[in-house]
């Protein structure tokens, strides 16, 4: 199928499927006249790819990850695996940090509550 029907059966843009091919994780045949000519497996894969990234996972992580698929070993289900534990927890760690950075803002909010119902205080006052 050409690169329009991959995107119509796929949901994704032709955009992104060459995007895809440009990071290697999708291959294509081309023909005589340059076009783009995929088989029915792609549809699954462009699925697969799209919930990767839905998950988080960068092009690069992606690539990394797309060998278990590809040629599926218990060699390449144990790294598959630990690539994805070190995403989670890179996510882990960047959740508790925004966490951190809420926590500080709300404090910055109830300072400037304070100060604000001071200056009313004091104008009520003066």
């Amino acid at each position: 199928m050409r690169i329009g029907e991959l995107s119509a059966r796929a949901g994704v843009s032709v955009r992104s499927l060459r995007y895809y091919e440009e990071q290697g994780l999708l291959t294509s045949t081309r023909s005589a006249s340059g076009q783009r000519h995929y088989t029915d497996d792609e549809v699954e894969r462009v699925a697969f790819i799209q919930r990767l990234y839905a998950a988080g996972l960068s092009s690069r992580t992606i690539a990394e990850l797309l060998p278990c698929v590809d040629s599926p070993s218990e060699e390449a289900s144990d790294t598959a695996l630990e690539r994805m534990a070190e995403e989670r927890d890179q996510l882990s760690e960047h959740i508790a940090d925004l966490i951190r950075t809420r926590e500080a803002l709300e404090g910055l909010m109830t300072a400037a509550r304070a100060h604000r119902e001071l200056m009313r205080t004091a104008a009520v006052a003066g």
